[in-house]
């Protein structure tokens, strides 16, 4: 399927599409690995949480814009 076939289907078809592709990946045996830049975000959210460094804001918030 092309990007001009994609670009005529209607939105509805678009995103039933998605959730079909979506759905395949889902049931694949092989995982594909996160990248490493991945892991070191996650490490370093974890050590500010740790060392008391985190800062939350609520989903409100972030919505709202209302953060640094």
């Amino acid at each position: 399927m092309t990007i001009t076939e994609i670009k005529k289907m209607s939105i509805i078809e678009r995103l039933q599409a998605m959730e079909e592709l979506w759905d395949s990946l889902c049931h694949e045996e092989n995982e594909i690995e996160s990248p490493e830049w991945h892991k070191d975000i996650l490490e370093s959210r974890r050590r500010k949480i740790k060392e008391g460094k985190a800062e939350f804001i609520s989903l409100e918030d972030l919505k709202a814009g209302n953060y640094k």
